[in-house]
């Protein structure tokens, strides 16, 4: 018998924080974080970390786990939530997946195959070498040119996947986007439940502006600086999380304060609306309109519950 896993995600400030701590206390669950950025120490403020006090005694897996200059990546998440997953389970409770990263739920909820084909790095560093003297742009059109579908799915400024493609092409003979695409059709080794939270984009988008200006409130150019004076740079992955690659652009003299938190709240609402389009495309999920109900977040609560019993047969912790 397959065990259950709920998944809770929706686009950045939509409210899944507030939500994924009510359900974990109502069916005796804990939290995973599919968050690219709340995985590191010392990155708070502008990953919107949630805080000890928000948790209420919820456990959370996977947050101040790394330090800013070691890598994360979607093969490093997937084998770090596996493991916390059965950990969950071994104390029989109820694994809840919450965060917008939509290709780390992706591999968790699928099990896809990030398998690295040897040890052979000279494609993947010519092509590093290449994005260095050209820029990132030239390698994505080298992708438009052998795997559009890719080219479409992975941003111009995620040179890392970029190179990823190519490099898989050029070892394979065969386009990423044929191979993710016999991996999405693999049966999910979980009893899942898959909800995405969703709300109207001018609600979403006020709300992005203003967790941005409570970012700028609550001390985010301080702690930039500290990272700063801390050793970290603009190529470490950490930093070029949202809300870190900016303010360093503030700090570094190449935008005044103003420019970079307008850019900031730019590139945030352009983010959720990317990760709106990755959801939409994914098979199996749920969706959760807030104004369908009333905005009620006990309402949206009472429908999972009303969910979970139905599929699962488990009663209110």
């Amino acid at each position: 018998m397959m065990e259950p896993l709920i998944i809770l995600t929706g686009p950045t400030a939509v409210g899944k924080t507030a939500l994924s701590i009510r359900l974990a206390k109502a069916v005796g669950g804990e939290i995973i974080s599919a968050d690219s950025m709340q995985v590191y120490r010392h990155m708070d403020i502008g990953s919107a970390k949630i805080t000890k006090e928000e948790m209420e005694g919820v456990p959370h897996h996977l947050i101040d786990v790394l330090n800013p200059d070691e890598e994360f990546n979607v093969t490093t998440f997937q084998q770090m939530a596996k493991k916390a997953v059965e950990e969950i389970y071994s104390r029989g409770r109820i694994p809840i997946v919450a965060g917008g990263t939509g290709f780390y739920i992706q591999a968790l909820l699928y099990d896809i195959d990030f398998t690295e084909n040897g040890e052979d790095t000279s494609i993947r560093d010519q092509l590093e070498a290449l994005g260095k003297e050209k820029g990132a742009g030239f390698l994505h059109d080298m992708l438009k040119d052998i795997d559009p579908e890719a080219a479409k799915e992975i941003h111009a400024n995620n040179q890392k996947r970029v190179i990823r493609a190519i490099e898989y092409y050029r070892q394979t003979g065969e386009p990423i986007s044929e191979h993710n695409k016999r991996e999405r059709q693999k049966q999910s080794p979980y009893d899942f439940l898959y909800y995405v939270v969703n709300t109207d984009r001018n609600v979403l988008y006020e709300r992005i502006d203003r967790r941005v200006d409570l970012m700028v409130q609550q001390g985010l150019v301080n702690e930039v600086e500290q990272l700063k004076a801390m050793g970290c740079t603009r190529d470490m992955v950490s930093m070029q999380g949202l809300g870190y690659k900016e303010i360093l652009d503030y700090l570094q003299g190449a935008a005044t304060l103003e420019e970079a938190v307008y850019i900031l709240k730019r590139d945030t609402r352009h983010f959720a609306k990317r990760q709106l389009t990755w959801f939409k495309r994914e098979r199996d999920v749920r969706w959760l309109n807030l104004p369908d109900f009333g905005n009620d977040q006990e309402k949206v609560l009472e429908k999972i519950l009303q969910d979970i019993n139905e599929m699962y047969g488990l009663e209110k912790k």
